[in-house]
């Protein structure tokens, strides 16, 4: 069993939602990421989604943009972040999800990628825009080097599709809670209720839920469902609210822990 599944049969003995903290590797600068993430475990988080920030992230709304922005400002690159998670696995062994798209890894090198991300503690791999059918020139790389392919879902996504991404699939089942970009939303989509419970059917994966959850009432309303719950936009907001100073870590730890409370049924 993998770490990532680990920590939500951990989760859900605990009977709770397993929470997964989404932030920008870089943002405002790696030493600062591996401060975040060592508050987000404090605060307690099961999970994080490190963002790779790509020039064009056509998946991403203006919250997570403007973050890239700032971490390929600060000279972030994969290179740098797989250094970033090394560091971090001197104090921490939280599971982490590097969540992509396929255009930085291509140009690292597949093969190389995944042997290095494998090396430095890396546990799995989300990349947003490659499919189930093009998910064969990474499977087996990131395989070779014990990575869980994280496959996304959709609101729209069929029975068939849901299955496939399964089957490919390992660590957990992401379900995007609504169609668009990522980005702070006020409302919870009623009908993400029949999604979670289709999903969960379909899928031998746990069920994890984002984009667009960003307060302890829409985070109590999905972890009544699903398996688990990311938060991403709003704590990205919330490190560039703040920036670059001393007392960011802590300021995040307060921000995360009611959205972690908030994961008990």
């Amino acid at each position: 069993m993998s770490s990532i599944t680990d920590a939500f049969t951990t989760a859900r003995k605990s009977r709770r939602s397993a929470f997964v903290a989404y932030i920008t590797a870089g943002d405002p600068n790696l030493d600062r990421t591996v401060e975040v993430v060592r508050s987000l475990r404090r605060g307690g988080a099961d999970l994080i989604e490190l963002g790779v920030p790509f020039s064009d992230p056509i998946a991403d709304g203006p919250p997570n943009q403007r973050a890239a922005e700032r971490a390929l400002a600060s000279g972030t690159n994969l290179g740098g972040i797989l250094e970033c998670v090394q560091e971090i696995r001197r104090h921490e062994d939280i599971p982490i999800v590097l969540f992509t798209y396929a255009n930085p890894v291509v140009r690292y090198g597949i093969n190389r990628f995944a042997e290095d991300a494998g090396a430095v503690g890396v546990d799995g791999v989300l990349f947003t825009d490659v499919p189930v059918e093009e998910m064969h020139r990474f499977s087996q790389p990131l395989a070779s080097a014990s990575l869980d392919p994280i496959m996304l879902v959709t609101p729209t996504s069929t029975k068939e599709r849901i299955r496939a991404a399964s089957r490919i699939g390992g660590g957990f089942l992401y379900l995007v809670s609504r169609t668009g970009v990522t980005g702070v939303r006020v409302e919870v989509a009623s009908e993400l209720v029949d999604r979670i419970k289709l999903a969960r059917k379909l899928s031998k994966l746990p069920v994890a839920v984002g984009f667009g959850i960003s307060t302890p009432a829409q985070v109590s309303a999905v972890a009544a469902r699903a398996d688990g719950v990311v938060v991403g936009s709003a704590i990205v907001d919330r490190i560039a609210e703040l920036g670059d100073v001393p007392e960011l870590g802590d300021a995040v730890q307060r921000f995360v822990t009611p959205l972690v409370e908030a994961c008990r049924r």
